[in-house]
């Protein structure tokens, strides 16, 4: 009973982070500045990586699926396959990963230092409650931010893809462009688009909780980070699992 009774505590604590999150991003003052700030550490701040990532993604995902395709003899099929892995799993999943390890850090690591140095409590002093202040903003910023970043993973993964098929394979640029068109559709996009904006709450809400809830001094705040990156990582990749199932009820692939 104890493992459960710790799993629902956990989770309830998350839900009423979340809830309290909502509740006070629609109560004025309204802090515009804050949430451009946390779209631009998030968005603007995670570019490098999610370029270098996605683009050598790509390019792996086309040499193996050309590895694999090539024993059918059917490598004219690249394009399709790597468009609909990258749509559908791997650049909502690569860059949920990426923002966890970058940005999630990050939120964990300034939360945590300053509720250590009672800048949290300073807030509620000076009557600025923190959950809108802290937690509202990055919330928000990642959810919207996280499909943009998987889009411009898609396009960089793409292009990587093309690279290798069509330059070191040879592959027909005809045949690659008209399977990729014919079998990718933009409810593909959508799909992963959705996904990746679920994965930003999960990803911001573990990273204010863990930063939130440090106790102790500077070595709690490292422990919190490595638990932010931990536990965002595993969320993300257990909710994909769920989601993927829903999707393909909702949209089956197309036959």
């Amino acid at each position: 009973m104890a493992p459960l009774r710790l799993i629902f505590g956990y989770f309830g604590e998350h839900s009423m982070l979340l809830y309290d999150a909502v509740k006070w991003l629609f109560r004025p003052p309204f802090r515009l500045r804050l949430f451009l700030d946390q779209m631009e550490f998030v968005g603007v701040g995670s570019l490098p990586i999610i370029l270098l990532v996605g683009f050598f993604s790509g390019a792996v995902a086309s040499q193996q699926a050309i590895a694999a395709l090539e024993i059918f003899r059917q490598e004219r099929y690249v394009g399709a396959t790597v468009g609909l892995s990258l749509a559908q799993e791997l650049a909502p999943v690569f860059t949920a990963l990426m923002i966890t390890a970058r940005a999630g850090s990050g939120m964990a690591t300034e939360l945590g230092s300053m509720r250590i140095t009672e800048q949290i409590d300073a807030l509620s002093t000076f009557a600025v409650n923190p959950v809108q202040y802290l937690v509202s903003p990055r919330l928000v910023a990642t959810f919207l931010m996280m499909p943009v970043m998987t889009m411009v993973f898609n396009v960089v993964g793409l292009f990587g893809a093309y690279l290798y098929a069509i330059y070191l394979k040879q592959v027909d640029l005809g045949q690659f462009i008209e399977y990729y068109t014919y079998w990718t559709d933009p409810k593909d996009y959508i799909i992963g688009a959705t996904k990746a904006a679920v994965f930003g709450i999960a990803v911001a809400l573990t990273a204010c909780y863990q930063g939130f809830n440090v106790r102790g001094g500077a070595k709690e705040v490292g422990l919190a980070t490595t638990r932010a990156v931990v536990a965002g990582s595993v969320s993300v990749l257990v909710l994909d699992y769920f989601l993927i199932d829903i999707f393909h009820i909702l949209w089956p692939y197309k036959s």
